[in-house]
């Protein structure tokens, strides 16, 4: 399968610039909604295509997307697109970065956020200063759960960021809105089984694949 990596920046001209409010909202879930538009804008060639591609915001207007057809050129973006094919072999080690909304199936729950699922038993008083502690060790361990069936090995992983966010389509009441979380991890992982881990690359790890998550960035660890 041939995968395309492309680099997409906003255009600076006039007309898009114009759009900006709309293009970049300050709200969190109203900018993923908007976002999530955007991208599809750049690789939907019908309008009942599936979705084939992973993306995440790399600020300031810059996408990064992976995907199984180039982009579409459009007046919105200005691309750079490289053929994503990497040569790997079994121990190659990767420094890597990774947008994820992390979950896990709980008997009696069904589907939940990791972080989330540990720090509803923490008392509200101590959440703000346990959160990014519970971020930081139950992010590193799913990752580490992931690369099992994905052909890797974690050596080094750090949580940078832990938010959550809205989910940008939901209408009804604040309280009780749904909503999911947000890890931004990176690290060094080492190679254990090349294909199988092309094939998750390209497939994307943990859900809200299309707000943004799920793209694992890769080059030679140094």
């Amino acid at each position: 399968m041939t995968l395309y990596l492309s680099r997409l920046q906003l255009s600076q001209s006039p007309s898009v610039r114009a759009l900006d409010a709309l293009l970049n909202p300050e709200a969190q879930g109203p900018r993923l909604d908007a976002h999530h538009r955007l991208i599809w804008a750049a690789f939907a060639k019908t309008p009942d295509q599936k979705r084939d591609f992973l993306w995440r915001e790399d600020g300031k207007g810059c996408f990064f997307a992976l995907s199984a057809c180039p982009p579409v050129a459009n007046d919105l973006f200005e691309t750079d697109v490289k053929a994503f094919a990497p040569d790997l072999h079994l121990g190659d080690r990767l420094e890597f970065t990774l947008r994820a909304n992390a979950t896990r199936d709980r008997k009696g729950k069904g589907r939940v956020d990791v972080v989330m699922d540990v720090l509803y038993d923490v008392p509200k008083t101590d959440r703000a200063e346990q959160r990014m502690g519970i971020a930081q060790h139950e992010g590193a361990a799913w990752l580490a759960r992931q690369g099992e069936t994905a052909g890797f090995h974690t050596l080094r992983v750090e949580v940078g960021d832990y938010s959550v966010a809205a989910l940008p389509d939901y209408k009804g009441k604040r309280q009780g809105q749904p909503q999911f979380g947000i890890l931004d991890l990176a690290g060094v992982l080492e190679v254990t089984d090349p294909a199988a881990f092309l094939t998750k690359l390209a497939r994307g790890f943990g859900r809200a694949r299309g707000f943004g998550c799920g793209l694992m960035l890769i080059r030679r660890a140094g």
